[in-house]
C-alpha cells in the first residue's frame, strides 16, 4: 500500500525564500505542498483549514511572526514545524532546547534537505502526538516570558565580519528588504527589514517612530510639533527624523507625556 504524501505548508514573507523552498520540495516524492503564505495571518488561516503535516515557518514576519502564528492555531492544530531565522540570537537554544529543527538564512540545499529528512523521519515513526504538542507549547511559553533582546549585531562588510554594539546606534532607517544603521556619522546596511528588526530590539530603549525609522530613545534630544499632528524628532547629533502621529501615543507612552 502506497505511503500517503506528507502535506506541506511554506510561510515566509520573502519570495526568493519561498521559491527555493518549494523547489526544493517539489523533488521529493514523499511531499505535497498544499499552500504557501507571506504573512502570519493568512498562514494561521491557511494550517486551520489544510492542517499541513510540516509546516516551513519564517520567525520574523511584520505584524504576526512565526510564534505568534502557532500561539494562534495551538488550540485548533500544531504541525510538525521546522523554524526559518536570519538570526541565531533568535531563540535558536530554545529550539535546540525542545528538540524542535530550524534553518539558519542563508541556508543551502544541503541544510534543507537534512531539515526535510529529519521532519520526514520525525513523521514517519513518531507523529504529532501530546508530548509533540506540549514541546512547542512549552517552547511558546519559553519565547513569550523570556525573548531575547538582541545586545550585538553581527555584520558582514568588507570581506569581514564585524560587531556592532546595539546601544551604539543612533537611528534606523527602512530601504525596501533593508535597513541602515546610522551610528554618528557611519551608516551601515543590512539585509533586513525594519519590522524584522523591531522584534529584535528591547522597546525600552528603541521605538519606531514613522513607517521608515526606529530610533534610540536615549538620543532623542527634543520634539517639535508640526501643523499636520506630527513631530519632528531633533537627536543628539542634530538629525530631524518625523515622528507620525500613529505612533506618537507609543512614544509618549514610553516617555510621558509632556509637562
Amino acid at each position: 500500500m502506497k505511503e500517503q504524501k506528507i502535506k506541506a505548508l511554506i510561510v515566509d514573507d520573502e519570495a526568493l525564500a519561498r521559491r527555493f523552498i518549494r523547489r526544493i520540495l517539489k523533488g521529493d516524492q514523499d511531499i505535497e505542498i498544499v499552500a504557501e503564505s507571506s504573512n502570519g495571518s493568512e498562514a494561521a488561516a491557511l494550517i486551520k483549514k489544510h492542517k499541513p503535516d510540516l509546516v516551513f515557518l519564517d520567525v520574523q514576519m511584520p505584524e504576526m511572526n512565526g510564534f505568534d502564528v502557532l500561539d494562534e492555531i495551538r488550540t485548533d492544530y500544531l504541525p510538525q514545524v521546522v523554524f526559518t531565522t536570519a538570526y541565531e540570537q533568535y531563540a535558536i537554544k530554545a529550539f535546540e532546547l525542545h528538540a524542535l529543527d530550524y534553518l539558519l538564512k542563508p541556508f543551502d540545499q544541503t541544510r534543507l534537505r537534512d531539515a526535510i529528512h529529519h521532519a520526514k523521519e520525525r513523521f514517519r515513526h513518531q507523529p504529532q502526538d501530546d508530548d509533540g504538542l506540549r514541546q512547542i507549547s512549552a517552547l511558546l511559553a519559553n519565547i513569550k516570558n523570556k525573548r531575547p533582546y538582541l545586545d550585538r549585531l553581527i555584520i558582514k562588510a568588507d570581506g569581514r565580519i564585524k560587531f556592532l554594539n546595539v546601544c551604539d546606534i543612533d537611528w534606523i532607517e527602512a530601504d525596501d528588504k533593508y535597513v541602515h544603521l546610522h551610528t554618528g556619522k557611519t551608516a551601515r546596511m543590512v539585509r533586513q527589514t525594519l519590522s524584522a528588526m523591531e522584534t529584535q530590539l528591547d522597546p525600552a530603549k528603541f521605538l519606531r517612530i514613522h513607517r521608515s525609522a526606529i530610533v534610540n530613545l536615549a538620543r532623542i534630544r527634543e520634539l517639535h510639533p508640526l501643523f499636520s499632528g506630527e513631530h519632528s524628532v531633533i537627536l543628539e547629533d542634530g538629525t530631524r527624523l518625523t515622528l507620525s502621529r500613529s505612533y506618537k501615543d507609543k512614544l509618549f507612552e514610553v516617555l510621558g507625556k509632556p509637562l
